[in-house]
C-alpha cells in the first residue's frame, strides 16, 4: 500500500499554486494522473521519486517512510525503490542496450533479471546496438526496461509515449499492459490520451490546480454521467455506418475517437458533423487515438 499526503507551493503559468495531493494506491495497481498542463501531475511524480521535496506531509510505501516533514525524513532518489521513464529517453549514447541496462542494475539479482527483461521488451536482438541506431519506439523500450531492471516498487511514467507516432504508440501500449500484467509493478502514468488511459488504467486520478478532484474508473470521467447502467458521451459525429441490424457511430470525444452502436431508430435523428450525446453500456465503447 502506498499512502501519499503532501503539499507543495508551485509557481504555475497562471500564478502561485498551493498544491495538495492525497492519494492511496494499492500494490500492483495502474493509475493514470490526468489533467491540464500545469496542474501538478509531473511535480507529483517527481516528489514521489525524491527529485523534488514536498513542503509538508508524508509519503509511505508499505512499511517504509520515504518522506515525513515532521520526522524530517526525506530519502534520496537512490534509496527509493522507483523506476522513472520520461518523455526524453535519457540513454547513454556510448553504451549499447545491454550496457545501459547493466548500468542501472545495482545487484546480482537484477543482473540475472536483465535477460528476462530484454526478452519481455523484445530487445534481445538489439542488445548490442547503441541508441543512435535505434528507432524512437526501440529507444523508449530500452528506457522502460532500464526503469524496471531493479524491480522497483513503483514505476513512474511521465508521458513516455507522447512523442511516438500512432502505430508505435499503440504497440507500446500493448507492451506496457503486458509488462504490468507479468510483473505486477505498481504504476503511475501521466497521460493526456483518453484511449491510452482507458486501455491501461485501473483507476484515474483527475488533477486540477494542484488538487486531486476525482478518482474514478477511466470511462466514468470521459462520459458525462451514467444513467441506468449506461455511460453517456458528448461528441461530434464523424461517421454513421449501417451494419445490420444496428448502426456504428463514430464520435470525436476530446482528443480521442469513440465507436459505439445504436439502434436504427436512434440513428434516424443523428447527423454527421453535429454534436450529440450517445449512451452506451458501461465499458462497451471502443476508444482509439486520433491519427
Amino acid at each position: 500500500m502506498i499512502l501519499i499526503n503532501i503539499t507543495k507551493h508551485l509557481e504555475s503559468a497562471d500564478g502561485p499554486l498551493n498544491a495538495s495531493f492525497d492519494l492511496e494506491i494499492s500494490n500492483g495497481e495502474f493509475i493514470t494522473l490526468y489533467g491540464p498542463s500545469g496542474a501538478g501531475k509531473t511535480t507529483l511524480l517527481r516528489m514521489i521519486a525524491g527529485l523534488e521535496k514536498p513542503d509538508s506531509g508524508t509519503i509511505r510505501v508499505d512499511d517504509e517512510i520515504w518522506f515525513d516533514s515532521v520526522q524530517k525524513i526525506n530519502l534520496s532518489p537512490q534509496k527509493r525503490s522507483i523506476g522513472f521513464v520520461f518523455q526524453d529517453y535519457a540513454l547513454f549514447p556510448t553504451m549499447n542496450v545491454r550496457e545501459n541496462l547493466l548500468f542501472a542494475a545495482s545487484t546480482d539479482s537484477s543482473k540475472l533479471f536483465l535477460d528476462e527483461l530484454l526478452e519481455l521488451t523484445e530487445l534481445t536482438n538489439l542488445a548490442h546496438r547503441r541508441p543512435d541506431t535505434l528507432s524512437g519506439g526501440q529507444k523508449q523500450r530500452v528506457a522502460l526496461a532500464r526503469a524496471l531492471v531493479r524491480k522497483p516498487k513503483i514505476l513512474l511514467l511521465d508521458e513516455p509515449l507522447s512523442a511516438l507516432d500512432s502505430a508505435m504508440r499503440l504497440k507500446l501500449q500493448d507492451e506496457l499492459a503486458l509488462i504490468h500484467t507479468r510483473l505486477g509493478v505498481t504504476t503511475l502514468l501521466v497521460s493526456h490520451d483518453i484511449a491510452e488511459t482507458v486501455k491501461l488504467s485501473n483507476r484515474l486520478a483527475q488533477i486540477q490546480s494542484g488538487k486531486i478532484v476525482r478518482i474514478v474508473k477511466p470511462l466514468e470521467l470521459f462520459s458525462t454521467h451514467a444513467v441506468s447502467g449506461k455511460l453517456q458521451f458528448v461528441g461530434e459525429i464523424l461517421s454513421i455506418q449501417y451494419d445490420a441490424p444496428i448502426y456504428v457511430i463514430t464520435l470525436l470525444v476530446g482528443h480521442s475517437v469513440v465507436k459505439t452502436v445504436v439502434s436504427s431508430l436512434e440513428a434516424q435523428s443523428l447527423k454527421i458533423g453535429e454534436k450529440t450525446i450517445i449512451a452506451s453500456k458501461a465499458f462497451n465503447p471502443i476508444l482509439m487515438p486520433i491519427k
